[in-house]
C-alpha cells in the first residue's frame, strides 16, 4: 500500500492561522522588517502549533542573509586553531550567526575550493587561516565579488583590501630572546620551520606580508640577536618540518655541534616538544646545561619537569576579535577601512630557563 506524507504547513497556513498577511507573517518569522510584537507572537505561536519550519533559502533571497559565516583553517586538530574557533563561536552564534568550518590541511587548492562552495553558499562571511600566505589571490576574487574576509593569525600578500587579526609574532620572540640574553646566554639556537627563509628574512625586503607566522618570528629572533651585538651564526638554526620528528632531528644536531648553544628557542608547540624531548634523551640538565623556550602553552608544558617557559599567545582573543571584525564588515556597522588588528604575546618564566652553566 502506497502511503503519502502529510504536506508541510506553509507560509500561507501560518498566515491564515494568525489573521495577518503573508508578507507580515514572512517578515513576523524572518526576524526583518517591522511588524507589531503582539503581532509577532501571533504568527510565531501559529506557526509552532502547526509546525511550520522556516525555509532558510526563501528568507536569504529576502534579506540578503544566510546567516552564516565560514572559518577556513589549515588543521582543525591544532589546539591553537580549535582555542580560536571557540572565540569565533562565541562571538558569531549569539548574534544569530552559525558556523562553516573548513580544514585545508594546508593545502592550498582545498583552500580555494572551500573559498568556492562557501561563496556559492552565499555565506555572509569568512574567516580565513590562509594556507599559503604568499598566495592570495583566490581571496582576493572572493573579496571583488562582495564576500567580507577577515585573514586570522596571518597576513596574506596581495589582500590588501581584507581586514586582519594577528599576533605580533615578531616582538613575542624578540622577548623570547631577550629573556636568554639577560641570563647571560650568547650561545642561542632556535629551531624553526622558516630556515629556508633565512636569507630573505635578513634582507632589506625583510617587511613584507605572506609570511608565515614562524618565519616573523624568525625574524623576531634575528632581531633580537643582532640589537645585542651579537653575529648571526646561521649554525645555530635548526630547520625542521612542522613535525615532532623533525624538531626533534633539528635539536639533536644542534646538540651535537662542537660549541652548541645553551639555550634554544622553538617557534611552536609541535617543535618544542620534539626539542624537549631530544635535550631529555641526549640526559641534559634543565635549565643547568640548557635552557628552552616554546610558544603555546599547551597542557603538556606543565605536566613535564621541569615546566616549559613559553610565549603565550591570546588565541581565544584572537578568535573573537576576528569574529567581531567580520562582523562589523557583514552588518556595516563601521566605516570601510582595512583594519589590521595586532595583538600581544606574553612570556611566561618557568622552570627551563636560567643562567647559563660555567663552562
Amino acid at each position: 500500500m502506497t502511503t503519502h506524507r502529510a504536506a508541510s504547513p506553509s507560509l500561507i497556513d501560518v498566515a491564515r492561522a494568525a489573521g495577518v498577511s503573508t508578507a507580515t507573517a514572512g517578515r513576523a518569522l524572518g526576524g526583518y522588517g517591522q511588524v507589531r510584537a503582539g503581532t509577532r507572537e501571533r504568527v510565531l505561536a501559529a506557526a509552532a502549533e502547526l509546525g511550520y519550519r522556516t525555509n532558510g533559502l526563501a528568507r536569504s533571497m529576502i534579506t540578503g542573509s544566510t546567516q552564516t559565516i565560514g572559518v577556513v583553517v589549515t588543521d582543525v586538530a591544532n589546539p591553537f586553531f580549535a582555542t580560536a574557533l571557540r572565540g569565533v563561536t562565541d562571538v558569531v552564534q549569539p548574534a544569530g550567526f552559525e558556523v562553516l568550518l573548513a580544514n585545508t590541511g594546508s593545502a592550498v587548492e582545498a583552500e580555494r575550493r572551500a573559498i568556492t562552495v562557501m561563496s556559492e553558499k552565499r555565506v555572509d562571511g569568512v574567516i580565513v587561516a590562509a594556507a599559503q600566505p604568499s598566495q592570495g589571490a583566490h581571496l582576493k576574487h572572493a573579496i571583488d565579488l562582495g564576500v567580507p574576509i577577515v585573514l586570522l593569525d596571518r597576513q596574506v600578500a596581495g589582500v590588501a583590501d581584507a581586514d586582519s587579526v594577528t599576533i605580533d609574532n615578531e616582538q613575542a620572540a624578540a622577548d623570547a630572546v631577550a629573556h636568554l640574553l639577560e641570563l647571560g646566554h650568547r650561545r642561542i639556537g632556535v629551531v624553526t620551520e622558516a630556515g629556508d627563509r633565512l636569507a630573505g628574512l635578513r634582507g632589506a625586503g625583510n617587511r613584507r606580508k605572506g609570511l608565515f607566522p614562524s618565519a616573523v618570528r624568525l625574524r623576531g629572533y634575528l632581531r633580537a640577536i643582532g640589537a645585542a651585538g651579537l653575529e648571526i651564526d646561521e649554525g645555530l638554526i635548526g630547520s625542521a618540518r612542522y613535525d615532532r620528528d623533525s624538531a626533534y632531528d633539528a635539536t639533536i644536531r644542534l646538540l651535537a655541534r662542537d660549541d652548541p648553544p645553551t639555550a634554544i628557542l622553538c617557534t611552536d608547540n609541535v617543535l618544542a616538544s620534539g626539542a624537549f624531548r631530544a635535550a631529555q634523551d641526549r640526559g641534559l640538565r634543565m635549565p643547568d646545561q640548557l635552557s628552552l623556550v616554546g610558544f603555546d602553552d599547551e597542557p603538556w608544558t606543565t605536566l613535564v619537569r621541569p615546566e616549559l617557559t613559553i610565549v603565550e599567545q591570546p588565541t581565544y582573543d584572537l578568535g573573537t576579535r576576528a569574529g567581531r571584525r567580520l562582523l562589523d564588515r557583514i552588518t556595516g556597522a563601521r566605516d570601510g577601512r582595512t583594519v589590521h588588528v595586532q595583538l600581544q604575546a606574553k612570556l611566561l618564566v618557568r622552570g627551563s630557563t636560567g643562567a647559563p652553566a660555567a663552562r
